[in-house]
């Protein structure tokens, strides 16, 4: 650990150059840890759908060399002099947000992932001009307010995916008061933030649907992550079976898809939650809204105080991501593949144990 601390903190990341997106080994900088920072050695990190988009300019606003990775798990070594949550030794974790303005509305409110002014984790720039490089590196120093405590009874490596896709699906339901239980829910896409949706939505006691292309996950759904039914979007029986059923749908799909059969599936004030992230307009006909008073919202991610509360809440209940743990070596193979959809749900990078350094 000694060789983390000095003048200069030379750290060892995996950088995409261009929007090949392609990683491999880059050598920069860290800040001095500040007076409320928190200096973390890098356990783990998730892989997370996002970091396709940036690290391939799907976005339009890539910068590089950058180092993605916004699901990450470490070990805390060092602290500045007014941190008070936390100390060396502790095991936290780091998600998309690394920094915000802390005077607008939304700040003020505690829901800080909407202010205008919030710094990305990666690919933006921080307050002191340098450009924010994530998790997929030997160290990081982090604000202590966009730092969370990860409960003792859970694995850093079950945690990590939890700071991304637990808290988005997570902080909806909250928001919305979709927490009670007997609530009928939906979840369109079962990735990594679709099969999250399900352990949480089903921890609180909520009759899950699990909505996909094809029939292949049906096994995985019902038997492995407890959904209670399986609906193949393209079947238009087992569409129509399900027709104003559902009192929310988590619709977690990352690319171009209709909304209207999905639409027709919602209850009187059902709410369609978009959770992907997608570049290009999608379309649906006024009526389909108007004649259920259904809406038609988005959420994103998860405030810091919610993301802590959704480890708790995962920690009590013994939830747990389902991961494939993969070394840094094997991360351009990793993202090639979840590009493909061919993961199981997560991948997590062991930084550590990949030697970065």
């Amino acid at each position: 650990m000694g060789s983390f601390v000095m003048e200069e903190r030379k750290v060892i990341g995996w950088a995409a150059r261009d929007a090949s997106g392609v990683l491999s080994p880059y050598t920069y900088t860290l800040r001095e840890t500040g007076q409320e920072d928190v200096l973390m050695k890098v356990l783990y990190c998730g892989i997370c759908h996002t970091d396709i988009h940036q690290l391939k300019n799907h976005l339009g606003a890539s910068k590089y060399p950058m180092v993605p990775g916004h699901e990450v798990v470490g070990e805390v070594i060092e602290v500045g002099s007014a941190v008070t949550r936390f100390r060396r030794g502790d095991l936290v974790g780091s998600g998309v947000l690394v920094g915000c303005c802390r005077s607008c509305g939304a700040c003020t409110a505690n829901i800080e992932q909407y202010c205008n002014k919030k710094i990305w984790s990666y690919n933006d720039v921080y307050t002191d001009g340098k450009p924010t490089q994530g998790g997929f590196s030997t160290a990081m120093v982090v604000d202590q307010k966009f730092v969370v405590k990860i409960p003792g009874n859970m694995a850093a490596e079950q945690a990590a995916p939890l700071l991304c896709a637990g808290v988005t699906v997570f902080s909806p339901l909250r928001h919305f008061g979709l927490t009670e239980p007997g609530l009928r829910g939906g979840v369109l896409g079962l990735g990594g933030v679709g099969h999250m949706g399900v352990k949480i939505a089903k921890a609180m006691d909520h009759h899950v649907t699990v909505i996909s292309s094809s029939d292949k996950k049906h096994t995985e759904a019902v038997e492995h992550l407890g959904a209670d039914a399986f609906v193949v979007s393209s079947d238009a029986e087992q569409m129509g079976s399900i027709a104003e059923s559902l009192d929310y749908i988590i619709d977690t799909v990352p690319v171009v898809h209709p909304l209207e059969p999905y639409l027709s599936l919602l209850k009187l004030d059902g709410k369609l939650i978009l959770n992907g992230v997608i570049n290009e307009p999608l379309k649906f006909l006024s009526p389909v809204v108007m004649l259920g008073r259904k809406a038609i919202t988005g959420s994103f991610i998860g405030s810091m105080d919610e993301t802590q509360e959704m480890l708790e809440f995962c920690a009590e209940r013994g939830l747990t991501s389902m991961i494939e743990i993969v070394k840094m070596d094997y991360v351009n193979k990793a993202l090639e593949r979840l590009e493909g959809n061919d993961v199981r749900y997560r991948f997590v990078v062991d930084v550590a144990g990949s030697n970065l350094d």
